[in-house]
């Protein structure tokens, strides 16, 4: 196994259960893939930007009505 780069197991605990809150049990019951996907490391579609947001807020504008105090 020469060149191989071992597993970081400390780490991926602590970005488990600390940095996304599982429990011990709930960590090891995940696979390497869902694991993968939780920590966000699959290529995703980007966040909304300020264009994207100004057309939503446009097309579905804050509307008032006479019962909102």
């Amino acid at each position: 196994m020469s060149g191989a780069r071992p597993f970081d197991w400390p780490g991926l605990m602590r970005a488990g259960m600390q940095g996304l809150g599982l429990k011990p049990h709930e960590f090891w019951a995940l696979t390497p893939a869902e694991l993968l996907i939780l920590m966000g490391d699959e290529p995703g579609v980007a966040p909304m930007g300020r264009a994207g947001l100004e057309a939503l807020a446009a097309r579905f504008p804050d509307v008032k009505d006479d019962h909102d105090g």
